[in-house]
């Protein structure tokens, strides 16, 4: 099992407004679901992002005890009635981890007293082994210390993932004290018997461990049966090996129910950094038991421990004052494979890198990234990367991502989060609410150009497969290569010929939508503007690519054929273009209506030009298309028979997606779309205009331009506007930017736009490690408290009340009370009952 300790950063704001059950809770409910996201990475720290668990079968296991804080029922205010109940109930603290992360797995709340996390941490090893949940947060809250969290999964599980592992649970068990000499007293029997049940379980000899992290009560009483007990297993050991015995109570006092795993956090610890702290407050050599034996140490100065060929392995005990006792052994976690070196200068080698980050506000969104700006400049930006998509919740509100190639570009773009002023290849904002469809957009003829997405060819293997396979489909229609005109060899027909074109294009918006597929990002519904149809049909699934393939190739070979003619876009309304002289009389038609002032216009040669004359003249802007043709015209009719049968024997089906036609204005019912078919979308005008506001009046707010070059954009926005609806639109590739790194940034505007995008899709199959980003400053007190403003018992406890003249307590600062005696027993090198506020604080604390 994988071991994790709690992160040390939190995203403050993630909490700030809590239910108000829990609102009515005590501290340690209040503090566990917090502890839990974002206690630094309990989630984080251990490759997850918390937000992508909703739904799994992650298990969680509180250890809990009784509190200190909760009020009673006649005094709660008003506000609160009927809330105390859950608001206070053990079992609502594990329910309410998994209420609000949205996990399916067993919740339990457990309470052994000073036992409770450890075992919890056994339960969730128990529940892991048996299938029960797939991973588990194992979490312990007590009075006034605090609460540390573990994310539990299998090893297999997690090196198949790529998460790190801290340190592996090599054995684990719990048993009772039974009828002792008192229901509180320690049993030594029982404390051997649970420490040789836990060696059993991983198959060790108490000889391969090194060091136990003990109970360590600091009475009498209790620290001689402990001792006896290690001595009892551990005590015969090879000459010049002593087991090496500390706790956590000597490091920072007694956290009751979290004992147990604030013990497996410092062992990690340990581990981790290949050091035995020492034990405070004791100036004896070895525990205090009868006779002379020597093989159990205790740690007076910190000892190296690092690796060796020797497993380095620890115990952690914890004994509840119930008579319920646990064990478990850490080991060392495996050595991971050593990555290759990084080129100083280029975080990916020559690839682009997404950084993605997101936050709560605007504010909090600058804050992470002057953090990451140290990580930036040293740490190997690819892993990094990967780390920050894949261990920090991408969903938050304002979100920001940089996409670089050279260190001394994401540094620049980091800095430019920071203060505000964005370089080119840097996109941030707050996302749009996440409501509405996804919708691919596909464009006729105009969006090619010279050399398009051919760096993309080179860089993303998902865009070659698919252009590929494209190319493999059109091959019994056309005698060249798409991939050669990409790539622009020798031999190869010019782009500017219109079937080349159409064909090209065809395949690239395919493999496009392939790409946009490939990050997450799928479209509720797909719309297409002429021979865009037939992209937008075949990613719908209403043909198959070879269906698509013959249609696009025989119908562009069509259009090859017709008479001379020309086409205009200008800046006209549907009815103005028709209410003009000519238009669809004989020499001049309406040839798509694009938006609220987006129209084209097709012709014979000589009347496109003084229409073009004519509109200048009036200030009107028009423009001349870079075609020699004049489709959606009355110079389409001599095609009928040709293409029917051309494409006779297509096999249409129902789509997978919803397909709004631009031929029929509309969602379509895509069994329609025979060589009839086909033949209209050729001949009548494109009806693009009707079907946005079709998509709109369906609710559906985010559109992808799927195209080398974004030229719909524009009337998606005309239209969105006139009709009084929010939308984003991004388009994909650019004109002379055809490679990864625009992909990613059009996929950065998607995504600050509210899309959802699998960003660690991008770091899939290319070795990524996860890496620690998360810095190691500590964490300040109203930091951890900010979000917790509003729990009902510091309302109502006489400590504040009685102390606010001195420290002035406030909204802001009164977390601090919480820090009180923490302070005390990490500052005062005395024993606990002479700190200066213990007299001041009151409590049920147990051993």
């Amino acid at each position: 099992m994988e071991a994790t300790t709690p992160s040390r950063t939190a995203q403050c704001c993630t909490f700030s407004k809590l239910p108000r059950p829990a609102g009515a809770g005590s501290a340690q409910r209040a503090q566990c679901v917090p502890a839990a996201w974002s206690y630094g990475p309990a989630a984080e720290g251990a490759g997850l992002d918390p937000t992508a668990l909703r739904g799994s079968d992650t298990g969680v296991f509180v250890g809990l005890m009784a509190s200190d804080y909760a009020p009673r029922l006649t005094e709660a205010p008003e506000r609160f009635d009927g809330l105390l109940l859950t608001g206070n109930a053990a079992s609502i603290a594990s329910g309410r981890i998994a209420y609000t992360l949205g996990l399916t797995g067993p919740a339990l709340t457990v309470d052994t007293a000073c036992s409770s996390s450890l075992v919890a941490v056994h339960l969730a090893v128990q529940a892991l082994r048996r299938g029960e949940c797939s991973l588990a947060l194992a979490d312990g809250a007590a009075w006034a210390e605090g609460s540390g969290v573990l994310v539990l999964e299998r090893l297999s599980h997690t090196r198949e993932h790529g998460r790190p592992v801290l340190a592996v649970i090599a054995g684990s068990a719990v048993n009772q004290d039974g009828a002792s000499n008192g229901l509180t007293a320690p049993n030594g029997l029982a404390q051997q018997r649970v420490i040789r049940k836990a060696l059993a379980d991983g198959e060790l000899t108490s000889s391969q461990v090194d060091v136990v992290e003990a109970h360590g009560t600091g009475t009498p009483l209790g620290d001689r049966i402990e001792a006896e007990a290690l001595y009892a297993v551990h005590g015969d050991r090879d000459e010049g090996r002593p087991l090496w015995l500390g706790s956590v109570k000597s490091n920072i006092g007694h956290t009751q129910a979290a004992a147990g795993v604030a013990g497996v956090i410092k062992t990690v610890q340990a581990l981790r950094h290949g050091l035995l702290p020492r034990t405070r407050h004791t100036d004896l050599v070895s525990p205090p038991v009868a006779g002379e034996a020597d093989g159990v140490r205790l740690l007076l100065a910190p000892r190296p421990w690092p690796r060796s060929g020797r497993i380095r392995r620890a115990g952690v005990s914890a004994f509840g004052v119930s008579g319920t006792n646990a064990h478990v052994i850490l080991e060392e976690a495996p050595l991971e494979p050593s990555a290759p070196a990084e080129d100083a200068e280029r975080p990916g080698g020559d690839r682009a890198l997404p950084w993605v980050l997101s936050a709560r506000s605007a504010p909090a969104l600058r804050d992470v990234a002057l953090r990451l700006i140290p990580i930036a400049e040293s740490a190997d930006a690819f892993h990094a990367g990967r780390s920050l998509v894949t261990s920090r919740p991408s969903s938050f509100e304002h979100r920001a991502v940089v996409v670089a190639r050279q260190r001394a570009e994401l540094l620049a773009g980091l800095r430019g989060i920071a203060d505000g002023t964005l370089p080119a290849h840097a996109v941030g904002g707050p996302a749009r609410p996440e409501t509405g469809g996804t919708v691919f957009v596909f464009p006729g003829q105009g969006s090619q150009w010279e050399g398009m997405a051919a760096d993309l060819l080179t860089e993303s293997e998902v865009f070659e497969r698919s252009l590929v396979a494209c190319e493999e489909a059109l091959a019994p229609h056309i005698d060249w290569s798409v991939r050669a005109v990409l790539r622009r060899e020798a031999g190869q027909p010019p782009l500017s010929r219109v079937d080349v074109a159409q064909t090209s294009l065809f395949a690239v918006m395919v493999a496009l939508s392939a790409q946009w597929q490939s990050l997450g990002v799928r479209p509720d519904a797909v719309v297409g503007h002429s021979q865009g149809e037939t992209a937008a049909a075949c990613v719908a699934g209403a043909l198959s690519l070879a269906d698509a393939a013959k249609v696009v190739a025989r119908r562009a070979a069509a259009v090859r054929e017709l008479p001379r003619g020309r086409m205009a876009a200008v800046a006209l309304s549907r009815d103005e273009v028709r209410g003009r002289p000519g238009v669809d009389r004989g020499r001049l038609w309406l040839a798509a209506d694009n938006g609220p002032r987006s129209t084209v216009i097709s012709g014979e040669p000589d009347a496109i030009c003084a229409l073009l004359d004519e509109l200048g003249a009036q200030g009107i802007r028009a423009t001349g298309l870079a075609v020699d043709y004049a489709s959606h015209s009355a110079h389409v009719d001599g095609l009928r028979e040709r293409l029917s049968e051309a494409l006779d024997g297509l096999r249409p089906r129902p789509a997978r997606t919803r397909f709004y036609s631009t031929v029929e204005p509309g969602p379509l019912d895509t069994r329609r779309l025979t060589s009839a078919y086909w033949y209209r979308n050729l001949r009548r005008p494109v009806e693009f205009h009707s079907a946005v506001r079709a998509l709109l009046q369906d609710g559906f707010s985010r559109f992808i331009e799927v195209s080398p070059h974004p030229v719909l954009t524009y009337p998606v926005l005309e239209t969105a506007e006139w009709a009084g609806s929010s939308v984003s639109v991004v388009g994909s590739l650019r004109r002379g930017e055809g490679d990864e790194r625009r992909f990613l940034l059009s996929a950065a505007e998607a995504y600050c736009n509210g899309v959802p995008v699998a960003w660690k899709n991008v770091f899939s199959g290319r070795g990524a490690r996860h890496l620690d980003i998360i810095p190691q400053e500590e964490l300040h007190p109203s930091v951890t408290w900010q979000s917790a403003r509003s729990v009902l018992h510091w309302e109502r406890c006489p400590l504040v009340r009685g102390q606010q003249s001195r420290h002035e307590f406030s909204n802001q600062n009164w977390p601090l009370v919480r820090y009180l005696f923490l302070h005390c027993m990490l500052n005062y090198p005395t024993r606990v009952a002479e700190c200066p506020c213990r007299t001041r604080h009151r409590s049920t604390g147990m051993g």
